[in-house]
């Protein structure tokens, strides 16, 4: 078979080909993952990266060239979520730069994508490690630009470009002694491989799945807005109205300041986004077709969507109405006690889903804070601590770039200092950063919840930005982190041969003890972090922990050394029964 070019019809298809390959492979991804915690696999954030941008592509229905890549760029760029998500976005972007510039797609044309692709990715991680998906992106662009001068067929050249990926990609444990030691290779690089012969399936005209499901992701959290409990009165502005302008016109920041000034006018939590040559904008009002309006004099609309927030509220209250009503009649006391905890819940966390109720607008200040955060008792902290809002995330659904882009608008701050509290968060946060141009984003590297609380801690009133980013980060060396969870896979690292359900104790991802007790592991994980000069153990308690057994805890750790002040804290977070800092 023979192919010499393709156009903007074929890209789409291949697009929409390779992110569907990943979304039903995704878990097979996951179990490549070499730790065993319940955390963001790289199959999943990788998907949510790739679909991101799949629901956009799969909205255009003409076939151009820019518009596609545009969406690819943009879609997985602000939807990227994780480290290996942030990655893919990186290529995409690099690859779409460069088939952007034409209206079709020879050897040479996609050699040089493939080229730009890698560099741009390598670009985004500061240090950039051998054995991951980068090694086995840029061997792929290195067989194109072996093979390019000697073949015009798009067919042999992606052929030979996925067979190297794939030797390449099982050299990965060689490179990387965790996978060798785990017998897995690279899950990153596995899932960079399932996208590309996905693509490939469609280029040789298999009948592959263009279709597109929607995802779900994290929600954001903010403390100064109404809980759970409010009321239809409550809701001043009835509409939650969200679409994307594709630019038709320059749209500089003098443009977007009068665009935002306009959406104040009219409604309230206003979202607008802009990025090169579309904008995406989220607004509760009570005109929906006043911000269509206003949307249309930029350009043409897409992914539009209008809510009726008062009805999805009153829907709500007859579905509380009915759980409660049932759980009397069956005189279930759990239950009861179930609801009531949730409405507390709700009224600590004040979450806010997307486009389900109305939010202040917060007062300007200097500096602004948002924090990575799961579990009410931790986002208690954070909030007490001055944190202005919260993105409800962490471990098992890393926020995308799109979610701390959101959290920053809704900051009304000159400086926005960002903890990600998760390593594999940072990179979405600076690439959140980097899309920012109105207000300077400086992003605390916390790789923890510990370590966000600590950052917090030694922030300054009064120091400039840039004396309170070398404070707070410096902080970080301060504290050791441990957590407590459980294996959800089998598997042999650090020493140690892990059946799924074993209790582990872990310290910045390195196993530090095993066993089956909860209690017994966390203390031996805490005398592990213990150093002749620690003066302060802090423990979390989370959903699945109590505090009856953080004070065992605390208590053997007082027997140990006695100088020692053990703090014990409500965190209330899921899947890790406790987060430990030594100080």
């Amino acid at each position: 078979m023979i192919i010499r070019t393709i156009g903007a019809a074929e890209i789409k298809k291949c697009f929409l080909a390779g992110a569907n390959a990943i979304d039903s492979k995704k878990e097979l991804i996951n179990d490549l993952n070499v730790f065993p915690v319940p955390d963001g696999d790289t199959g999943t954030n990788m998907t949510m990266t790739i679909m991101s941008a799949a629901k956009e592509v799969a909205a255009i229905e003409e076939n151009d060239m820019g518009k596609i890549c545009k969406a690819i760029s943009s879609g997985s760029l602000r939807g990227a979520r994780g480290n290996s998500g942030v990655i893919l976005s990186q290529l995409l972007r690099g690859f779409t730069k460069e088939i952007s510039k034409v209206d079709e797609v020879d050897v040479h044309v996609l050699t040089k994508a493939f080229e730009r692709a890698v560099e741009s990715a390598y670009k985004a991680v500061m240090k950039p490690k051998e054995g991951t998906i980068l090694t086995v992106a840029r061997g792929g662009s290195e067989k194109a630009l072996e093979i390019v001068d000697r073949t015009d067929n798009l067919i042999e050249l992606v052929n030979a470009v996925i067979l190297h990926m794939r030797d390449v990609l099982e050299l990965t444990p060689e490179m990387l002694p965790v996978l060798k030691k785990a017998g897995v290779v690279d899950s990153g690089g596995e899932g960079l491989l399932t996208v590309m012969e996905g693509a490939y399936d469609a280029l040789l005209g298999k009948d592959v799945n263009y279709k597109v499901e929607a995802t779900t992701g994290s929600r954001a959290v903010d403390p100064s807005a109404s809980s759970d409990s409010v009321s239809e009165a409550d809701i001043k502005f009835g509409y939650c109205t969200e679409f994307i302008v594709m630019l038709e016109k320059e749209f500089r920041s003098k443009e977007e300041k009068e665009f935002k000034t306009y959406l104040e006018s009219i409604g309230d939590s206003i979202v607008c986004v802009a990025d090169d040559d579309m904008v995406k904008i989220h607004v509760h009002t009570n005109d929906p077709g006043l911000a269509i309006q206003k949307g249309l004099s930029y350009g043409s609309l897409t992914s539009m969507k209008i809510d009726n927030m008062r009805e999805e509220h009153n829907e709500r209250v007859i579905r509380d109405a009915e759980k409660k009503a049932a759980a009397q009649k069956a005189g279930d006391e759990t239950a009861g006690k179930k609801n009531d905890s949730e409405a507390s819940l709700g009224d600590r966390t004040k979450t806010v889903p997307s486009g389900k109720k109305e939010e202040k607008k917060m007062p300007h200040k200097e500096n602004g804070f948002i924090s990575v955060s799961v579990g009410t008792g931790l986002s208690e902290i954070f909030t007490d601590l001055g944190v202005d809002y919260i993105i409800e995330g962490g471990q098992t659904m890393n926020p995308s770039t799109e979610d701390i882009l959101e959290a920053i608008d809704k900051v009304n701050a000159d400086h926005v200092f960002i903890l990600p509290n998760n390593s594999n968060i940072v990179l979405a946060a600076q690439q959140a950063k980097d899309l920012t141009e109105d207000k300077e984003i400086i992003v605390i590297p916390t790789k923890n919840i510990p370590q966000g609380i600590t950052a917090m801690v030694n922030y300054v009133e009064g120091a400039d930005s840039a004396e309170n980013a070398k404070t707070m980060t410096e902080s970080l060396s301060e504290v050791k982190s441990g957590q407590v969870t459980y294996a959800v896979r089998d598997t042999s690292i650090d020493g140690y041969d892990i059946k799924a359900g074993d209790i582990m104790g872990l310290s910045d991802k390195t196993i530090e003890t095993v066993g089956s007790d909860v209690v017994d592991t966390t203390v031996e994980l805490v005398k592990k972090m213990l150093e002749e000069e620690s003066e302060l153990v802090t423990i979390y308690y989370g959903e699945e922990g109590t505090e009856e057994d953080a004070e065992k805890i605390a208590d053997a750790i007082s027997a140990i050394d006695s100088e020692i002040e053990v703090i014990i804290e409500r965190g209330g977070q899921p899947i890790y029964y406790y987060f430990v800092s030594v100080e």
